[in-house]
């Protein structure tokens, strides 16, 4: 099975930039799935460049056929800020504009830790919506379930990068799984509060 820089799945396209990560959530299928992804191998064997990226994009996949481009896989892909931000020009200039498909990036929302700044204001006009993984109600819990590498103060910092999104991107949403003590009503209402 080759590797997967590029995918579908749903009506959606996929672009995978990095299997690395800054968290090693207890809840993550990478490892239990051996990098597969409903037939797709999403294992790398090198990061691909932008340039890689997007000529895979012109050659395989007609963009106008997908609803949304998703940066997701099994890593994070702020990890790669500068590919991230050169595909998502490149699929700007290219067609990829509300009310057509929707550029999205899938995050654990460490992006401003992994950098030591506040990101936001370099993608602004590049996305058209953000995921964010809250996975959990509180610190003591997400330190747990996603064991971060930045430790204590990770939690809030995912807060802060949530309200610090909704400056800078027109939809932002919150997530977390239903896992056993994970209080999915209190996640619901933190995602609320925070708009």
């Amino acid at each position: 099975m080759k590797n997967s820089i590029i995918y579908t799945y749903k009506g959606n396209l996929y672009i995978n930039l990095t299997n690395r990560c800054p968290a090693r959530c207890t809840f993550c299928i990478k490892y239990k799935w051996r990098y597969r992804y409903r037939g797709h191998n999403l294992k790398l064997f090198s990061e691909p460049s932008a340039d890689e990226v997007i000529r895979a994009l012109k050659v395989k996949f007609p963009l106008s056929k997908y609803k949304e481009i998703v940066f997701c896989g099994y890593g994070e892909p702020f990890m790669r800020l500068e590919t991230l931000k050169r595909v998502a020009q490149w699929l700007k200039k290219n067609g990829v504009t509300i009310p057509n498909a929707k550029i999205r990036v899938d995050t654990i929302g460490y992006a401003n830790l992994i950098y030591g700044r506040n990101i936001l204001p370099e993608i602004k006009g590049l996305l058209d919506a953000i995921s964010i993984s809250l996975n959990a109600e509180n610190e003591d819990k997400y330190l747990l379930l996603c064991r971060p590498k930045y430790g204590k103060g990770t939690y809030p910092a995912v807060l802060d990068f949530a309200r610090e999104c909704k400056k800078y991107i027109p939809r932002v949403t919150l997530t977390a799984i239903e896992i056993p003590g994970i209080d999915l009503d209190k996640c619901r209402k933190i995602a609320e509060h925070l708009g």
